[in-house]
């Protein structure tokens, strides 16, 4: 920003100034003590240059908007070859065709709905540092993400015979949280320690716009039915609904939270439920919030009574529950309809959370749930019954997140707080 200055300091000759700002563009920063704004700052007066930026729904002044029109912003900022490195391919040409055939035969893969991943698949190693959050896309189903806290996204042509790491992007200028697909081909948004969320064309390379606030941002989550729309969280307790379309904030939900941990929308997308840290209060409210989306309200702040912090919820495919990761080394089920009731008489234990941010998620039918463990493992468990099926030692440390497959149902990909990642078949 401090060249962005230096570029408006001489106002005499605007021709000249034009001249010396060209090549100031090309040396934008990047890095995270100055991270680049999506709007540039007000060039008057000069001794605020530093401190003043363009707030969403403000008043922008003519010269203002003139100013920012004559200045590429940094969506256009050419891409070095430091944000993006291609190292193998996105293609599922160079996979073998008996997976191929899976992956484009959706009827077929569920015959085996009953099947439990018991066999090493695939070792994906790359990060170098604890692997946050892992998906799988959905259109291209062969493609894995990853979010690590190298700064780093991975993705991963999984059963390819070339090489597994298809690319890397360094978008991000700090550790990288969540990360997420879209419904829309190879679009991908991703959010992280650096108070931003990003969106990524990951067939071009490129990164089409970046989604700015005032906080660390935690958690993403799209829209059900809207692609269009994604919901963030962060560690200032501050939920936002973005509009991609406009790339501004559609709604905000604001109630002196904790750090937002999770958020996750209810079946019909009319509802979302948020998780928020409250260990440093001690008060079990505000723990899980069901909020109404179109009215940024809170529908119940008291489901959970219990004073432990929950890392992670997921809402059943099918069923009107949702399930909530604790603190307390269990699983606890919820109803999605008022009054949101905890079920007292099941919950889903054995495996240990033990403060680490331990992910869970159901299967395509809905009939078996997963989760991490702090002990390296997987769980398996019934969803019925609640029932281990299975236990399968994945890691020396933390397994942090796992994920079914969204066409083949036996395959389920994990991943550690070493900075690996393995699929299980």
């Amino acid at each position: 920003m401090d060249l962005l200055c230096d570029a408006y300091s001489n106002s005499s000759d605007e021709d000249e100034e034009e001249e010396k700002e060209k090549p100031k563009r090309q040396k934008f920063s990047h890095s995270f003590s100055n991270p680049p704004k999506p709007y540039l700052p007000s060039p008057s007066p000069p001794s605020n240059l530093h401190t003043q930026a363009l707030i969403p729904g403000s008043y922008v002044s003519k010269r203002q908007r003139a100013s920012m029109a004559s200045i590429t912003t940094p969506h256009s900022v050419p891409l070095s070859s430091s944000s993006f490195t291609l190292s193998g391919s996105i293609s599922d040409a160079d996979i073998p065709h008996n997976i191929v055939a899976l992956l484009k035969s959706k009827a077929n893969g569920h015959k085996n709905l009953n099947l439990v991943p018991d066999k090493l698949s695939a070792t994906l190693s790359g990060h170098t540092r604890a692997v946050n959050a892992i998906h799988w896309s959905s259109t291209h189903a062969h493609l894995l993400a990853s979010a690590g806290m190298d700064n780093t996204i991975c993705i991963w042509n999984v059963w390819s015979r070339d090489k597994k790491k298809a690319c890397v992007l360094n978008f991000h200028n700090a550790a990288v949280k969540d990360v997420k697909w879209s419904q829309q081909g190879h679009f991908m948004i991703s959010c992280g320690y650096d108070c931003t969320s990003r969106l990524v064309d990951v067939e071009k390379g490129m990164e089409t716009q970046v989604f700015r606030e005032d906080q660390m941002v935690g958690v993403i989550k799209f829209h059900p039915d809207n692609s269009n729309l994604f919901l963030s969280g962060g560690s200032k307790g501050h939920i936002k609904l973005w509009d991609i379309r406009t790339g501004k904030v559609v709604h905000n939900y604001n109630r002196n939270l904790g750090s937002i941990l999770d958020v996750e929308f209810t079946m019909n997308g009319k509802q979302f439920i948020s998780s928020s840290d409250v260990s440093g209060s001690n008060i079990s409210e505000n723990s899980i919030i069901v909020w109404d989306v179109a009215r940024q309200v809170p529908l119940s702040n008291q489901v959970y009574v219990e004073a432990y912090t929950c890392p992670c919820v997921r809402r059943h495919p099918f069923d009107p529950v949702f399930v909530a990761q604790s603190n307390g080394n269990y699983i606890a089920i919820f109803g999605t309809t008022s009054p949101y009731r905890l079920n007292k008489y099941k919950r889903y234990e054995n495996h240990g959370v033990s403060g680490f941010p331990i992910k869970c998620n159901f299967n395509l039918d809905g009939k078996k749930l997963a989760s991490g463990s702090s002990d390296g493992s997987i769980y398996l468990y019934d969803y019925q019954s609640s029932k281990v099926l299975k236990k399968i030692k994945a890691f020396d440390q933390a397994c942090l997140d796992i994920a079914f497959h969204p066409v083949m149902p036996n395959v389920i990909a994990s991943c550690s707080w070493d900075g690996s990642i393995l699929v299980f078949e």
